[in-house]
């Protein structure tokens, strides 16, 4: 992965969430498929010896995971120095605190990593290893089953309220259109990255899945390759699925 270079690089497609984790910071990073860019860094307020201190840093670091998991990227990689237990202690958190993050339609995969991802170097350095790339993939691989898990339910079952589309002109109808109040509003946009390659309604695509996240439609692009991505393939790469507020 290229990081923060002068020149411009196509980001390609949000695939995880970085969390570099240190005694008084927390910096997040967005990954990319092409590129990783900084997000947000959170600072603590007291120390961590003081619990009251820790809490509130450790919610303060999921309020700002929230705007990127709104997005539809429930992959998050928490990097943090052998010496530390900063990556438990935040993981036992989200456990005690936040199991909407563990659990149900918005359960997101955390993974640990040993390593500095405070500064661009340390990214770029940590990014670049075999073992950021074997966990990437083993995080955003547990995600998109767990999507692919609820479009099969939403397969298998007669309920007309939670549907699926199978079509770029479908979500767009979906997704573009204002949905009466009884109708199923659009709740997942789910395509693969070889669909986005390969199809010639580019602008379009894009557009629509700009809209998406505006409209707080959980919008994941799949590695083609992912048993996740043969299942969309087979389906024709593009799905949307709906659900009744």
């Amino acid at each position: 992965m290229n990081l923060l270079k002068q020149k411009k690089y196509k980001r390609g497609y949000p695939v995880a969430i970085l969390l570099g984790l240190e005694e008084e910071t927390a910096v997040l990073w967005k990954v990319f498929s092409k590129v990783v860019k900084p997000e947000n860094t959170v600072h603590i307020n007291g120390t961590r010896n003081n619990p009251k201190a820790l809490y509130n840093f450790h919610e303060s670091i999921i309020n700002a995971l929230r705007p990127t998991l709104k997005e539809g990227v429930r992959s998050v990689i928490l990097a943090s120095s052998a010496k530390t237990n900063h990556a438990q202690e935040f993981i036992n958190h989200v456990c005690e605190h936040h199991t909407w993050l563990t659990q149900g339609p918005n359960k997101t995969s955390f993974s640990k990593i040993t390593g500095a991802a405070s500064t661009p170097s340390q990214v770029a350095t940590l990014t670049r290893t075999q073992t950021f790339h074997k966990l990437i993939c083993e995080t955003t691989a547990e995600e998109t089953e767990h999507l692919i898990e609820i479009l099969e339910k939403r397969l298998s079952t007669a309920d007309q309220s939670n549907t699926v589309s199978f079509s770029l002109e479908e979500a767009e109808a979906l997704i573009l259109k204002h949905q009466k109040a009884s109708k199923p509003k659009p709740e997942y946009l789910l395509l693969t990255e070889k669909y986005l390659a390969d199809t010639r309604e580019k602008s379009r695509l894009h557009t629509l899945m700009q809209i998406a996240v505006n409209k707080n439609v959980k919008t994941r692009i799949v590695n083609s390759e992912s048993p996740a991505g043969k299942r969309l393939t087979q389906l024709g790469g593009i799905v949307c699925l709906t659900q009744v507020e």
